[in-house]
C-alpha cells in the first residue's frame, strides 16, 4: 500500500469521527488532536479504525508516533505487513 493510499485511510477515517474538520487545511506536520479538536477518545477511535482498516497494530507506546498525519503515515508505512509478535 502506497503513501497516498494509507493518506487517504486516514482522510476517510478522521472524516468519519470528526465530518467539520476541513482535512486539506490541516498541517500534516502538526499534531492531529489538537488541530482537529480531537479529545482521547476520539484519537483512539481514530487509531483503533486505522488498525482495522490496515492491518497495522498500533501499541498505546506507539501513539505518540501517529500523532501527526506524516507521522501517522510513516509509521503505517513501515508497519504494513509486519505481524504481531506470537
Amino acid at each position: 500500500m502506497s503513501d497516498t493510499e494509507i493518506l487517504a485511510v486516514i482522510r476517510d477515517e478522521l472524516a468519519r469521527l470528526a465530518p467539520e474538520v476541513e482535512f486539506d487545511s490541516l498541517d500534516p506536520a502538526l499534531d492531529l488532536r489538537e488541530q482537529a479538536d480531537l479529545d482521547s477518545m476520539d484519537f483512539l477511535n481514530l487509531v483503533t479504525a486505522l488498525h482495522h482498516r490496515l492491518g497495522v497494530d498500533i501499541p498505546d507506546a506507539d501513539a505518540a508516533k501517529v500523532a501527526t498525519i506524516n507521522g501517522a503515515v510513516a509509521y503505517l508505512t513501515g508497519r504494513r505487513g509486519m505481524t504481531p509478535p506470537a
